[in-house]
Parts: structure tokens; C-alpha cells; sequence
């Protein structure tokens, strides 16, 4: 659910800093004080306006769950999609060697 508030959120937000920033994933701490926010990419330049709309990101939080706080965000580059990118080269590599 957290996921989808802050996905929601980034595309109500007109940062053309954030480009096509997609959420692949959202960890929340047992004790919800933190969460961590895995993105498909995370530039200086997106990182840069994550924390600054990182406030207004967890007041949407707030408003449209039922929790018992609302956890601090952390944004994080998600490793999964770099390994299946590099796989997907892999395999092209391969197709290209047998052709």
C-alpha cells in the first residue's frame, strides 16, 4: 500500500527532475519508522529532488493510511533492476554470436 501512495504521489509532483522514476519496491521497518523506497533508477539529480518532496511524500503517507506513525523514507537505486539489465545484455550477446 505504501508503494502505491508513493507512486501515486511522484506523479502528481511536476519535478522534471524525477523523469521517469518508476517504484519497484517498499520495505517498511516492523516498527514503522523508516521505510526504504526502491527505485528503478536513482540519479544525483532524482536523489536530489526525492529529498526534497520526501516530506510532502510522507504527508500522503499519513493521510490516506491508517498507521500507527508514518515512516521516514529513505530512497534507494533497486540492485534487481541493474542485474536484469545485465543479464538481458548477456543474452543478447549470446543471440548475436550465434547469428
Amino acid at each position: 500500500m505504501v508503494q502505491e501512495v508513493v507512486a501515486d504521489e511522484l506523479e502528481r509532483i511536476g519535478d522534471d527532475r524525477l523523469g521517469v522514476t518508476t517504484v519497484t519496491g517498499v520495505e517498511v521497518d516492523p516498527d514503522l519508522r523508516h521505510a526504504t523506497v526502491w527505485l528503478s533508477s536513482l540519479s544525483s539529480e532524482t536523489e536530489e529532488a526525492l529529498g526534497q518532496h520526501r516530506v510532502r511524500l510522507q504527508a500522503a503517507i499519513g493521510r490516506q493510511m491508517r498507521m500507527k506513525r508514518t515512516p521516514e523514507l529513505r530512497f534507494r537505486a533497486d540492485p534487481a533492476v541493474e542485474t536484469g539489465q545485465r543479464v538481458e545484455d548477456i543474452l543478447r550477446g549470446l543471440e548475436e554470436d550465434r547469428g
